[in-house]
């Protein structure tokens, strides 16, 4: 289904916004860098990390704002950076703390659904306090169930997989310390799959995530998620649009690099 107009004309906005500060704001933080400049050429490294500081951009914000414009297109409460507060009693930390560390070595299996009745079994009320897993990317509210999301990058590493796990189920911890009859649901989205048309099946997924039930949402799922309709494709068409507009702008960007 095609995204309504006022929803892709938001989307457009800001994205052109975003990438237009960017152009008047740039600066690399890297003025020399000798390896890479004999290597590769001054212009072409300045260009790449002019590319790279964008992708940056987009991973600290324009993927919760699209995400947040979407939701509310579609009649979702949503927010981004939002500040899940709460307090996870000792016993429930450790519990969490041993869960991770047996999903981790593959002595159990998971499930979401009995984590998630675990955490809730055990964890005692506390006060609605800052918790240093506490920011949440995005939430959005859909059907009665509150999804809290950590946006990450496409390909994170082991490392990056297995500490984002710990926070999903801190996150679960947290909200149900507050409120026990609360539905919630933690989740990461990667914002699109960067081995199309093969299956995003990075090894790292294996063991830590219940992905028949959703705890990982890539590309397409997590975007059509968001909206509660196909709009994946149409969402393509809203970023092209974009680009049509950035373009002459970026050309001039990359033909000063060139001088």
């Amino acid at each position: 289904m095609a995204i309504n107009s006022k929803v892709k004309s938001e989307i457009i906005k800001i994205l052109v916004d975003t990438v237009e500060a960017k152009l008047r704001e740039y600066k690399p933080e890297t003025q020399y860098a000798p390896f890479h400049h004999g290597l590769i050429g001054k212009d072409k490294y300045a260009m790449f990390s002019f590319i790279q500081s964008i992708n940056t951009t987009f991973g600290m914000s324009i993927w919760e704002q699209v995400a947040v414009i979407l939701a509310r297109g579609a009649n979702f409460e949503a927010q981004r950076q939002f500040d899940l507060l709460g307090n996870i009693d000792s016993e429930t930390e450790a519990v969490i703390r041993k869960m991770h560390h047996e999903l981790r070595a593959g002595s159990i299996v998971t499930n979401k659904g009995n984590e998630i009745k675990t955490i809730k079994q055990i964890i005692k009320n506390g006060v609605a306090k800052n918790d240093p897993d506490s920011r949440v990317d995005f939430l959005v509210k859909t059907k009665n169930i509150e999804n809290y999301f950590d946006i990450t990058s496409v390909k994170p590493n082991m490392k990056e997989f297995v500490s984002l796990k710990l926070k999903l189920l801190r996150w679960t911890a947290l909200r149900l310390s507050i409120d026990k009859k609360a539905n919630v649901f933690t989740r990461v989205a990667i914002p699109y799959n960067p081995y199309f048309p093969d299956s995003y099946e990075r090894w790292t997924l294996k063991g830590l995530y219940d992905l028949e039930a959703g705890e990982i949402l890539v590309g397409e799922e997590f975007w059509n998620f968001v909206a509660g309709d196909n709009v994946y494709e149409d969402l393509i068409k809203a970023f092209n649009n974009a680009g049509k507009k950035l373009r002459p702008k970026l050309d001039k960007k990359f033909s000063e690099f060139s001088n």
